[in-house]
């Protein structure tokens, strides 16, 4: 070790070794922050303090293994002339300076992350590189921006002062090429290792998922999740027989005798009813988690209006987010379908002209829109929905006089819903029904809203963004209340996702639970319904109810049907689950099979039977998903109107 230690001191490649140790120790410094900050929730044992340290260390110094590749070709084939000189020796100091503050920063924005998603750098990191706008705008609203980065500039340069004379003396070191070549040698035999033997698996060893979590490195997940951000199906997850999972799934969505080609889950839906067209309008409320209603255990009242709506309406208990991001529930409510690896198809590309909701009422003769109280460029949203026959309004298209307040996210969920109903008296006058999807924004850090509205002030805390929801809908039931068309008019309210994802579990089931109501109540009769179901049940639940005839392509199923079949579908990007029977079963990369039982009181997971009913019908739903997507069976051929234009001024 002593010759070792005397050889690095003594190369050029101790510069490398020098910021190899100080990054460690700001990367364990935010490993120990962030443990203490999720201690209460992570309930980390003696064990799992071992395995954060150790494997978080071991990831730490992989990834500085990776980021030494490019420094050291540099010192391996700069002249030892320029390596001794003043410009050489002012361009590392400046260097030095500048990668240490990027290394605070990064560290920051990792804590920033953790704060919102409990989670390290994953696909969602990716994903906000594209909007750089709102996240910076979020981030200043949400922070003391500028005392933050002067602290960390202060902290970079007191880092660099220490580091200042062992950087001097290596700067005066004379190496022959022989010795520098072989610690490049090193650093390259060592990357090419890395990359070829080091991946995900040991920071999924724990079955707490807050010790992966924990045990992992930043930027090392960075990379990771911008070089896997599409997984195929196919490759990564198990496979079962085509012909038997078809089966399965033509039975589960009540598709009669097995008719048609794999997958194709093509059927005629006739209803037991016939009712006149009413209107609809859909609010897809940003991270209303259930824990936040005083329905299911929330103390401080905040919620007041909604606690009054849930004894007026068809209200369900035991319903499920497919996902965890705003696209995965905009696809789950839109299209029926079960989430596939990676990114929502609300953001690839080729995702237009798929069966949807919007297209059943387009059909029957509906002015289908889709109305963001932010902008529409955001997650692709615009494209998604104009590509599936929706008309777009987001808030590019309000006026001045009719935003009343902004943020990083959008306007104010009352200004999106006024111009809902301005846009609903335009079809009224005009004598056709409406659906309108309404996604909201107000319920989203920094949390702020117009003064003056509720009891909490405006940027304190996500109490107050759940308490003005809670105010928005009530302004906007009362305002719809004094319109002609209210009357034949039917209110769906429902969470994209929840507000906290992150779990001891890989797929914590409690932090999928959302509220869904829907409310009408001159057409639907008030009830309480705590049948297990979940986002893609909206379509099918929503369009019996209204008794229209549609050709479904839809995996979901009616809620209120006889034969409804109990299940929810939960998600992340890698993890897609089943939660059936009292039992959650899990499809992960490298073709692996779990299951937790009673997973809202246990995290163990064991080890699935391929041949056991949940599994099979798990693997039946993701594999027909996959299937489907990939030849394309629920695509229509041609998109009647397209209109993505303003009507309403």
């Amino acid at each position: 070790m002593r010759k070792i230690y005397a050889a690095v001191k003594n190369s050029r490649f101790g510069m490398l070794a020098l910021f190899g140790i100080v990054y460690m120790a700001i990367s364990t410094l935010l490993r120990i922050v962030l443990l203490i900050s999720s201690w209460e929730v992570s309930k980390t044992t003696f064990g799992g303090l071992g395995q954060i340290f150790f494997i978080g260390t071991f990831y730490d110094v992989v990834f500085c293994i990776y980021v030494s590749v490019f420094f050291s070709f540099l010192l391996l084939f700069l002249p030892q002339a320029l390596y001794r000189s003043k410009v050489y020796k002012y361009t590392t100091f400046l260097f030095a300076f500048l990668l240490l503050y990027g290394a605070y920063c990064v560290t920051f924005a990792e804590w920033l992350f953790w704060n919102e998603f409990n989670t390290r750098f994953n696909f969602i990191s990716i994903d906000y590189l594209m909007y750089t706008d709102e996240v910076a705008r979020n981030v200043y609203e949400s922070y003391p921006v500028l005392p933050i980065f002067v602290g960390l500039f202060l902290a970079s340069a007191l880092t660099f002062a220490m580091l200042k004379p062992a950087l001097v003396g290596i700067l005066q070191v004379r190496e022959k090429f022989s010795g520098r070549l072989t610690f490049a040698a090193s650093i390259f035999t060592l990357a090419l290792c890395s990359y070829l033997f080091v991946g995900q698996s040991l920071r999924g060893l724990s079955d707490n998922n807050y010790i992966n979590e924990l045990g992992s490195n930043g930027p090392y997940q960075f990379v990771a999740a911008f070089r896997n951000n599409t997984l195929d199906y196919k490759t990564f997850y198990p496979q079962g027989s085509e012909a038997e999972l078809s089966r399965r799934l033509k039975e589960s969505v009540g598709k009669k005798n097995n008719e048609g080609a794999l997958f194709d889950i093509s059927r005629d839906v006739v209803p037991t009813k016939n009712t006149e067209k009413l209107n609809v309008i859909l609010i897809s409320v940003e991270s209303l988690s259930a824990e936040f209603l005083t329905r299911f255990g929330q103390k401080e009242d905040i919620t007041p209006f909604m606690d009054q709506m849930f004894e007026k309406g068809l209200f369900f208990t035991n319903f499920y987010a497919t996902g965890t991001r705003t696209t995965r529930g905009l696809e789950s409510i839109t299209l029926s379908l079960p989430p596939t690896p990676g990114r929502s198809l609300v953001k690839r590309p080729d995702n237009a002209k798929i069966y949807n909701l919007g297209k059943v009422f387009k059909d029957n003769g509906y002015d289908v829109a889709f109305l963001y109280g932010g902008r529409g460029f955001f997650d692709n949203m615009n494209a998604f929905f104009s590509g599936n026959g929706y008309r777009t309004v987001d808030q590019s298209d309000l006026n001045a006089d009719e935003i009343t307040f902004e943020n990083a996210w959008g306007v104010a969920d009352e200004d999106i819903y006024r111009r809902a109903i301005a846009e609903a008296n335009v079809s009224y006058a005009a004598g056709k029904p409406f659906f309108y999807h309404i996604m909201t924004t107000s319920n989203h850090r920094p949390y702020t809203y117009p003064e003056g509205k509720i009891d909490i002030p405006s940027g304190t805390g996500r109490s107050g963004g759940v308490k003005y929801t809670d105010y928005a809908l009530r302004q906007l039931i009362t305002s719809s209340e004094k319109q002609k068309w209210y009357n034949d008019t039917v209110f769906v309210i429902v969470a994209d996702h929840c507000a906290a994802v992150a779990g001891r579990a890989e797929l914590p089931v409690e932090r999928y639970h959302i509220p869904l109501l829907i409310y009408s109540p001159g057409h639907i009769n008030a009830q309480t319904v705590n049948k297990l179901s979940g986002q893609i049940d909206i379509a099918p639940t929503l369009l019996a109810l209204l008794g229209i005839r549609y050709e479904s392509h839809f995996f979901g199923q009616d809620i209120l049907s006889d034969t409804f079949q109990e299940r929810a579908l939960i998600s992340n990007y890698q993890r897609l689950g089943v939660y059936e029977n009292d039992e959650l079963t899990i499809l992960a990369p490298v073709k692996q099979m779990t299951v937790i039982k009673d997973p809202l009181h246990n995290e163990q997971s064991i080890p699935a039977d391929p041949k056991n009913g949940n599994v099979l019908e798990t693997m039946a739903l993701y594999q027909g998903a996959d299937f489907i997507l990939k030849r394309r069976l629920n695509r229509w051929k041609e998109v009647e109107v397209k209109d993505t234009g303003r009507r309403y001024l």
